[in-house]
């Protein structure tokens, strides 16, 4: 995928601008906000642009649109074991130190290790706010949060989802992905109304461009759900979903991106497990993955996303022709 962040031209922000303090308005007055309102700020966080306020900027970002039935997320996030493969009772805390990432993405991590469990929160929160202002005190039910879960309104995942917050509110992290970097936590600041079990949640506005073009990845939700309770399977979904064209990985290289602490031999048993509940799962939804595992190396094939797809085409547009012979 480009590096490059897709942000707005200069003669662009005007209307940005104007959009933006619009939607901020009538949401202030409890008005309807009509879609074309919702300015995309979070392509235009990234440059200089003369007479352009960029603290209004992003004081007014929204996530970009993404249907119901996906979960959007930074590539470099998918493609790093910041949420990884974490055994039962073997939580570490870790205290700054480089989490494994492919090249192109670099990641420093203090807090306790995240797992799939809490992925699926942190997708979940994203999905849940993402038509509010980035920076503003999002309002959200416990019971939004499990439904997006696929969990139900239960005692026992009530608490699991709050022990899931404080953790992505506790985290201290450096995200480098392409040409920008972030510095800070997951969740900036949440808090719970005990009585009505609402959340009031904050996302950092500072966020929004791991969200620019071509550097998030939308996943089918339908199949992650499918996988849920598999760690290593839902970690494998988000990691080939970033891929518009797979290359080939090897066992080992994936054991270290997805954190295993599992013994390679072990390791290679569970994976191929984890490989054929996602071609399972993709292919009950009407989504290509197969795979082979020959020796020592994992290749996959899969049908891009449309985004993929257009992708793939702009970087051949760009290769030179081949002369003929």
């Amino acid at each position: 995928m480009s590096s490059v962040p897709n942000c707005a031209k200069p003669d662009s922000w005007k209307r940005i601008l104007a959009r933006a303090e619009l939607a901020k308005s009538r949401r202030d007055a409890g008005l309807a906000v009509p879609p074309d309102a919702n300015a995309r700020a979070p392509e235009a966080t990234i440059g200089a642009h003369p007479g352009i306020d960029f603290a209004q900027v992003s004081l007014t970002a929204v996530l970009p649109h993404w249907p119901e039935e996906v979960r959007a997320v930074p590539n470099g996030i998918l493609r790093s074991a910041l949420f990884g493969v974490v055994q039962r009772g073997r939580r570490r805390y870790l205290h700054g130190v480089a989490i494994a990432a492919l090249d192109g993405v670099a990641i420093r991590y203090k807090g306790e290790r995240l797992d799939q469990c809490d992925l699926t929160v942190w997708q979940s929160v994203l999905h849940a706010v993402r038509h509010q202002r980035i920076g503003s005190h999002c309002k959200v039910a416990s019971y939004t949060l499990l439904k997006l879960m696929g969990k139900t309104d239960s005692g026992k995942n009530r608490a699991t989802l709050q022990a899931c917050i404080e953790r992505l509110v506790a985290t201290a992290l450096t995200v480098q992905q392409g040409r920008h970097t972030y510095i800070g936590s997951l969740i900036a600041s949440a808090a719970k109304d005990e009585s009505t079990r609402s959340w009031t949640i904050e996302l950092d506005p500072r966020l929004s461009p791991l969200f620019c073009r071509d550097q998030f990845t939308q996943l089918e939700w339908a199949v992650r759900r499918e996988l849920r309770g598999h760690q290593l399977a839902e970690w494998l979904h988000g990691f080939y979903a970033t891929h518009a064209k797979p290359f080939g990985f090897r066992v080992e290289t994936l054991r270290r991106l997805c954190g295993s602490e599992a013994e390679i031999r072990r390791f290679r048993q569970s994976l191929g497990l984890a490989l054929a509940a996602v071609a399972e799962a993709s292919k009950a939804h009407g989504e290509k993955f197969r795979y082979t595992i020959s020796e020592d190396l994992v290749e996959v094939s899969k049908a891009g996303t449309a985004s993929q797809q257009r992708h793939l085409a702009r970087r051949a547009a760009k290769s030179p022709s081949r002369r003929s012979a």
